[in-house]
């Protein structure tokens, strides 16, 4: 996680910069809903890595309020269906990391992954070269998401 200990832009959160940047294509934003947005993973461990971000600057779910809980679920509910169609993966990994010792690497703002999986796709490169390969850029990657999100 050095890309977030090393923040370029200076102090502040991640999400939120995002957020205020007022360039969502540039700041990988697909799509605001009401309490939560949808955002590109930067850094992501393989090609339609995306997450489900609240507005709120909050570290844990029970601080969220219900309604946010509930749109975020429904939200990653449909990021499911939008990368099954635009990827045709063969299983997700989709979940939070709440706190650092359980691997969220931006542990203040609470956010849920979801991450497209096929056979065989952690390889050498990632476990010995700490490298990761993936078959196209962010911003084909962002096209794709929000074309299909946008119909769905």
């Amino acid at each position: 996680m050095k890309y977030i200990q090393n923040n370029t832009n200076g102090d502040g959160c991640i999400f939120c910069l995002a957020l205020e940047a007022n360039d969502d294509a540039q700041s990988l934003i697909f799509y605001r809903g009401q309490n939560v947005f949808m955002i590109l993973n930067r850094y992501p461990y393989t090609s339609g890595h995306i997450m489900c971000v609240p507005y709120d600057h909050k570290s844990r779910l029970d601080e969220l309020t219900r309604e946010t809980r509930n749109e975020m679920m429904d939200l990653i509910n449909k990021s499911v269906q939008v990368l099954q169609s635009v990827y045709d993966p063969e299983g997700f990994n989709v979940g939070w990391n709440l706190g650092g010792c359980a691997g969220a690497g931006v542990a203040f703002h609470l956010h849920a992954h979801i991450v497209p999986r096929w056979s065989g796709d952690t390889s050498f490169m990632t476990a010995i070269g700490q490298t990761r390969v993936l078959p196209e850029s962010l911003d084909e990657t962002f096209n794709r998401v929000k074309e299909a999100w946008d119909k769905y």
